[in-house]
């Protein structure tokens, strides 16, 4: 059983190259990705941590693999993720993913980064890295995800990581970073559709986009065709109202100046969101383009739905993994831990039949071998 449950891990990762050489290779390298994912999994934050998981595992992990030199030092575990190329680590764990997991058609894919704020090296003059994540928010899991270069931003990782996705039918929803005419063209050529945050710094587009919604505004929207939608929601002492407006006239839309550039453009959106607490009042409008027709509640689900990359995926990991005090930062090592971390989550958040969060599986995991198989078989 423990080998059926390893065996969708071997088979996807058996081609990642082994960065050792020589004398160098004392275990065998699928065997230390085995034992990192089981560790983390398990509750290990760092190599001491996967170290000390195997020292004490180590009779269970010899039921199903070799470790013909003992369990690999924290220092093996560290030197080898510092050099395996994350490019490959990152293609490897996405063909993994479309392997082990069937996406919900039409389901939002959102694309956010996130900063691993102790991953930099001042003495190295190394920088904080900065990772962009796709994220299925029907399937609740990782898709993949891409390291920021240096000196970059989002707008360069974000194209690399969509071609490497199978995003064909399904909604693709990133922050105004994103809107770029070359993102929106990689989504439309993956056989997605996008919804792209508009904001003051896309010039002339949020200027159109916004007069054309001040004028309708103004007059009640009457004299426009157009989709509206409402949603009302309280708890935790607050009232949040969300109201969307969405437009497809073909009329409207040639005001646009340089719509061409957006490929299949098909409508306009602006967001009302107000949130009422005590006395406090908070009202923030938002505009955005999409090649999605105009309707407004699919729209507006589609929007909420964009969020929960923060919430099930970045929050997650500070709190259940502590991502944000991992002090791993040699070389590959922080970009490869966090695809470790990514692949951990995904594992728990499928395994459905323990009760408790992230946390507390992971707990679990640890104290009970046949939780972790049904973890890893999940």
């Amino acid at each position: 059983m423990e080998d059926q449950a390893t065996e969708s891990i071997t088979r996807h990762f058996r081609g990642l190259k082994d960065p050792r050489t020589g004398n160098a290779k004392q275990h065998i390298f699928l065997e230390i990705l085995i034992i990192a994912i089981c560790a983390v999994i398990c509750g290990a934050d760092g190599w001491n941590d996967i170290e000390l998981y195997a020292k004490n595992k180590k009779a269970w992990l010899k039921t199903f693999l070799e470790l013909p030199k003992g369990v690999p030092s924290h220092d093996t575990f560290g030197r080898v993720f510092a050099l395996i190329q994350p490019e490959e680590f990152q293609e490897r764990f996405i063909e993994w993913i479309k392997a082990i997991e069937k996406l919900t058609a039409g389901q939002v894919i959102a694309i956010d980064g996130k900063q691993l704020r102790r991953s930099h090296d001042h003495d190295a003059g190394k920088a904080a890295i900065y990772m962009v994540s796709a994220w299925a928010t029907a399937n609740q899991v990782v898709l993949g995800q891409r390291k920021v270069a240096e000196k970059s931003n989002e707008i360069t990782a974000i194209p690399e990581l969509l071609k490497l996705l199978e995003i064909s039918g399904c909604i693709v929803t990133i922050d105004a970073i994103g809107t770029q005419t070359e993102i929106a063209k990689t989504i439309v050529e993956g056989g997605g559709d996008y919804l792209l945050s508009v904001k003051e710094n896309q010039g002339h587009l949020f200027e159109d986009i916004q007069y054309l919604f001040e004028v309708d505004a103004a007059k009640g929207f009457a004299q426009v065709p157009h989709r509206y939608a409402k949603t009302v929601n309280k708890g935790h002492g607050r009232l949040e109202t969300r109201e969307c407006w969405a437009i497809d006239s073909e009329e409207y839309l040639s005001f646009l100046r340089k719509r061409e550039q957006w490929a299949e453009l098909k409508s306009i959106v602006r967001i009302v969101a107000k949130r009422e607490m005590d006395e406090k009042i908070e009202v923030q409008t938002r505009y955005f383009i999409s090649s999605l027709p105009a309707n407004a509640t699919a729209i507006l689900k589609a929007k909420r739905s964009h969020w929960k990359i923060e919430n099930q995926v970045h929050w997650v990991l500070d709190i259940a993994f502590r991502e944000d005090e991992s002090r791993v930062r040699k070389d590959h090592a922080s970009e490869n831990l966090a695809v470790l971390r990514h692949m951990a989550l995904n594992l728990l958040k499928n395994e459905k039949t323990a009760r408790g969060g992230i946390h507390a599986k992971r707990l679990q995991a640890g104290w009970n071998n046949d939780y972790l198989l049904t973890i890893l078989n999940s």
